[in-house]
């Protein structure tokens, strides 16, 4: 595989360094008592209200980490992070849903989640899901609880959980995990500080109970470069590498061992009207930095892959997320996150899901590379069709390599001559994948959950409605 490396050695031992002076001599904003105790238990100290981590305790929380991380999916096969495979799934947390026949957008709802979630898991590239939308017509304290509550059941693969900002989120979220298996193993949970280095007491409750409870933990920090970090993408990595590793630190000392997933979601300001950038090819050479870093710590990593800032099935969608998905695969990412999005995580369409699902498969191929040895390099086959053949379609060695895999065959790009693309109605390849989305989800069936699942699951939302909401 040709890798795309962005950091040298040097650099990333830079990088460490500058992450542990910021760590110990900056310090991070956290004042939760519980969040307190635990790390100045460990030997971090407060100074003008922030919390300084010494380089020691963060270097022993790194070790204490697993190093590779299983993900069991309904059907009861894992995925596994660190192996050196690469997995793939979606954005999560989309609010609105596009449609490109028409060109029109619209509010997400509860039965999105159904449907894409049924959707991806009939895509073959898609070997996680999250659950995909912001559901608008769910009160805002049921959300994330909706959300995965919906998904469960239209899914056999891996489910993340969506990222969390409470406690009680977490609660209810295992509670469901339970419906269907052992939580520890089918089931990770995200949760963000705020950047700059600031941890909130819903957050590091929501921290301390994913850990207490042996949870998959992905911290998931989100700076954009240039306005809650510094524009330098160098200095942007660091203080991203900061907030990944304060909030493994806590997660490690409530429970020494924990599963993490080094993730980070970098992305730039856009100077001309500050709103965050996810198309830009720095995306993607921050994602492999990020590659980079997390490996370099032992720890499998998940990045954004598809990601762009276009609000159509245009262009500029295709380029910007083919480069930004490229560059952390050659960087050797473990999962690549972004299935689905557009318009910088606003917005998703069905099609695009489609098409990033075909996307993923080239830039598998991509990462697979080619051989080349005695049977590859083909001088006897050149010769005998040199010699009279005069044809390399009918040689056995093409046949070898057709079936190897050695061409990737697209189904929904343009291969074809205009004549077969006019008699097919000038679809192109955002109209052949919304068709092929019509046809999966009128043919997809996902293995149903039994009555008292189905029902559990039900009654489980309504205890955390009346909690959180009270009764209605």
């Amino acid at each position: 595989m040709k890798e795309f490396k962005p950091l040298s050695p040097q650099d990333i031992e830079a990088i460490h360094q500058a992450t542990m002076q910021v760590l110990s001599e900056t310090g991070i904003l956290l004042s939760h008592p519980d969040g307190v105790k635990i790390m100045r238990a460990a030997g971090a100290r407060e100074e003008d209200g922030r919390l300084l981590i010494p380089q020691n305790i963060v270097e022993e929380a790194i070790k204490s980490c697993a190093r590779r991380v299983e993900i069991t999916g309904r059907n009861g096969e894992p995925i596994c992070l660190g192996d050196g495979s690469l997995h793939w799934h979606n954005l999560g947390g989309a609010r609105d849903v596009y449609n490109p026949t028409d060109g029109e957008r619209r509010a997400a709802q509860a039965q999105d989640i159904v449907d894409s979630t049924r959707l991806l898991d009939g895509l073959d590239g898609v070997t996680s899901i999250t659950p995909f939308f912001t559901p608008q017509d769910v009160p805002g304290e049921l959300m994330e609880l909706a959300m995965y509550r919906h998904a469960l059941p239209n899914t056999i693969k891996p489910l993340h959980g969506p990222g969390v900002q409470k406690a009680v989120e977490v609660k209810y979220i295992v509670r469901m995990a339970e419906v269907i298996g052992p939580p520890t193993n089918m089931l990770t949970l995200s949760a963000s500080p705020v950047s700059p280095l600031s941890f909130p007491d819903e957050i590091v409750e929501a921290i301390i109970e994913i850990a207490r409870r042996g949870i998959t933990f992905i911290p998931l920090p989100c700076p954009t470069a240039g306005s809650t970090a510094p524009l330098s993408i160098a200095g942007a990595l660091v203080q991203q590498n900061a907030e990944v590793l304060a909030s493994l630190v806590l997660a490690q000392l409530v429970k020494p061992g924990l599963a993490v997933v080094y993730a980070g979601r970098l992305a730039m300001m856009e100077p001309r009207t500050g709103l965050s950038v996810w198309g830009g090819v720095e995306l993607g050479m921050a994602s492999a930095a990020t590659v980079q870093i997390g490996h370099h710590y032992g720890l499998p990593v998940n990045v954004y892959g598809f990601s762009t800032n276009a609000h159509v099935l245009d262009v500029q969608n295709g380029f910007e997320r083919a480069f930004n998905a490229l560059l952390p695969a050659l960087a050797g990412a473990d999962e690549l996150s972004g299935i689905g999005e557009m318009a910088a995580g606003v917005m998703s369409s069905y099609a695009q899901m489609v098409c990033d699902n075909e996307i993923a498969a080239s830039v598998r191929r991509v990462r697979n590379g080619f051989e080349v040895d005695e049977d590859s390099l083909a001088v006897e086959v050149i010769a005998k069709v040199m010699r009279g053949d005069r044809n390399f379609l009918g040689q056995a060695h093409t046949r070898q390599y057709l079936r190897a895999g050695e061409l990737y065959l697209t189904y929904l790009a343009e291969r074809g001559s205009w004549e077969g693309f006019a008699r097919e109605g000038s679809k192109g390849m955002a109209g052949r994948a919304q068709a092929e989305t019509e046809r999966i989800l009128a043919e997809h069936q996902v293995p149903p959950l039994s009555e008292d699942q189905d029902a559990e699951l039900d009654l489980i939302l309504a205890k955390a409605q009346e909690e959180l909401l009270g009764k209605m």
